[in-house]
């Protein structure tokens, strides 16, 4: 490494910028949990209570309409997506978006397992397709609003019409509680709880607003649907479901978490003041890209860019002129160098994106943490590239 850069004095106090599961709420410790209900069942009277205090206080912060039903299913996001997509798609066409990794799996169900022959609109990382080309009017919609591995975000849902006769549904586990979510506009939002709020793994939350409640207790799917996927008994919805009483057993040590950072969630102003986290610290790496000229976002327009999972390509020419592996191995040994100091930890891009970095910039991130940071990738590309 080259002797004469020198290192910045400050450090991030928390080098944690993964991007799922993400860094807690700040102050975190395992006191957070001391109210679980453990060595009981979930559907003791107490855990119920537990879990409807999860499915409450997400509405309260989310800001949830009246009408839209809040359910914690298994499986993550995927979970909750696949279970949408198994239960209510068939009687409309369908169109299916893509511009990253997860885009592509949604892509991937409709046409491989599910047999739907959807209309496909992708792009390449970086880019959205064209949103005004989506027949949004006469097909069901699947679509991410933040794509978690690109860095892309659609700005509004203004290309989703009012007067559709399908249904829409969203992946938003990078969105919610960082973005504002056109709810008149989805009729399915899913998400997880280890991206904005820097919950735990394995659950997923399930969102239908009116018009999915109606195609559920108005369609039978032609295929078998699995004991996790079903949300209908005699035709109706089973309303425990978006009461707490979970499909499966939930981990009663993850929904406490989950209700202590909905609970901080309220003390730094709810939603609005999520959302100003999350764009405080979007802002901090957008004033130092704009000065640097060795990197850029890889989302190509500003109202595009995420302020959750923000993702940088190199474009200095002694990168960009090594061949796609040599490109790839520096922004891999770019990735290791912060995470050997300690920090940035898992700031690699995803392994199925173009060669960067990606820092999680959710609102459990303090902008002082992502200004400290900063100065540090400046002295690693200049530590990496005066080897090349």
């Amino acid at each position: 490494m080259n002797a004469n850069t020198q290192k910045p004095h400050m450090r991030p106090a928390d080098p944690r910028f993964s991007s799922g599961p993400t860094k807690k709420r700040p102050n975190w410790n395992l006191d957070a949990l001391s109210g679980a209900v453990l060595g009981r069942s979930h559907r003791s009277k107490p855990g119920k209570a537990r879990l409807k205090l999860a499915i409450d206080l997400t509405r309260e912060v989310l800001q949830v309409p009246d009408g839209y039903r809040i359910g914690i299913v298994a499986g993550s996001d995927t979970g909750a997506v696949e279970m949408a997509m198994w239960s209510m798609l068939g009687p409309k066409p369908v169109a299916t978006l893509a511009w990253e990794s997860f885009g592509e799996d949604w892509v991937t169900d409709a046409v491989k397992q599910l047999k739907l022959a959807p209309k496909v609109f992708k792009a390449d990382y970086g880019h959205l397709p064209d949103l005004a080309a989506v027949p949004t009017k006469t097909h069901d919609v699947i679509f991410t609003w933040n794509g978690t591995t690109s860095g892309t975000r659609v700005p509004n849902a203004d290309w989703i019409a009012s007067d559709r006769e399908g249904i829409t549904i969203c992946d938003a586990t990078s969105a919610a509680f960082a973005q504002a979510l056109d709810w008149d506009k989805l009729d399915v939002v899913t998400f997880s709880w280890q991206k904005v709020l820097g919950g735990e793994g394995a659950h997923g939350m399930l969102i239908l607003g009116p018009r999915a409640i109606e195609r559920l207790e108005s369609y039978s799917p032609p295929w078998p649907m699995p004991k996790l996927f079903r949300m209908t008994k005699g035709g109706k919805v089973v309303e425990g479901i978006f009461e707490g009483e979970t499909i499966n057993t939930p981990s009663m040590l993850a929904t406490e978490d989950y209700i202590d950072a909905l609970t901080w969630a309220k003390t730094v102003g709810g939603l609005a003041g999520l959302h100003g986290r999350s764009d405080a610290n979007l802002a901090a790496i957008a004033d130092w890209v704009q000065k640097t000229k060795w990197v850029d976002f890889l989302a190509t327009t500003p109202e595009s860019r995420s302020n959750t999972s923000v993702c940088l390509k190199v474009v200095d020419p002694r990168v960009t002129g090594l061949s796609a592996d040599g490109q790839a191995e520096f922004a891999k040994k770019l990735a290791g160098l912060l995470d050997k100091e300690g920090v940035a930890l898992d700031a690699a891009a995803y392994r199925a994106a173009p060669p960067g970095l990606r820092l999680w910039c959710g609102a459990t991130i303090d902008t002082d943490d992502v200004i400290a940071l900063t100065p540090w990738l400046d002295w690693a590309f200049e530590t990496l590239v005066s080897e090349l």
